[in-house]
């Protein structure tokens, strides 16, 4: 489990084809591997791996082919920057939303645009994620926990201060460019609460009459 607090720019060193999937070795950046033991995991721009080998400066990876198949991790290339997070521990500050680490699928840039000293990205997002997102809701994009602003059509809004583009490959996003997403765990869960289906015997005490009466739906 993670955060979405990017704790360091870490960058790609080598990409090893193996047997259809691939071992990523990562320069580690800033991020402190002294307390990282093999089988530990980290998020790479998104997506939990595992920790198969350690340098003093660098960890080696392997990615699944179904990882490859659903995020952007088989695009990038030895010197491509990628966020890193290490695992969350139970006493830490959750200072963004809980992240499964476990990528959803891909967006693609529209628009990036000023606004103050900030950035404003329109992100198109597919359908079937979508329907996980709200306004003011939290979503996780290439590892990053970040509030959605708005919602027009099949785009999401964020605005990104500064502080947060400095710390974190958003500053490199570009037009065009395809990102890592992962919606909010909570919003998946509601939506399996409330769904009832008739073949298993199963009926849920949530309803979206139940969630209106409490507020939770306007």
């Amino acid at each position: 489990m993670f955060t979405g607090i990017i704790q360091a720019l870490g960058q790609i060193r080598g990409m090893l084809p193996q047997g259809g999937d691939l071992r990523m070795i990562v320069a580690a950046g800033k991020l402190d591997l002294g307390d990282v033991q093999l089988g530990d995991s980290i998020a790479v721009s998104g997506a939990c791996l595992t920790v198969v080998k350690l340098q003093r400066d660098a960890f080696a990876v392997d990615v699944s082919r179904e990882t490859l198949d659903k995020t952007l991790l088989g695009q990038l290339r030895p010197g491509s920057p990628v966020n890193l997070e290490k695992a969350l521990r139970l006493a830490d500050r959750l200072g963004g939303h809980l992240v499964a680490g476990h990528v959803d699928g891909v967006g693609h840039i529209r628009d990036v645009s000023a606004s103050g000293r900030s950035q404003v990205f329109a992100i198109a997002a597919p359908p079937d994620l979508l329907r996980y997102m709200a306004a003011k809701g939290s979503i996780c994009v290439d590892g990053i926990s970040l509030t959605i602003n708005a919602l027009h059509g099949d785009l999401f809004m964020l605005n990104i201060i500064p502080h947060t583009l400095a710390q974190t490959t958003a500053a490199q996003w570009r037009s065009g460019q395809a990102v890592n997403l992962e919606v909010d765990l909570v919003a998946r869960y509601v939506e399996r609460w409330v769904a009832t289906d008739p073949g298993s015997g199963l009926k849920s005490e949530i309803t979206g009459d139940s969630l209106a009466a409490k507020g939770f739906l306007v």
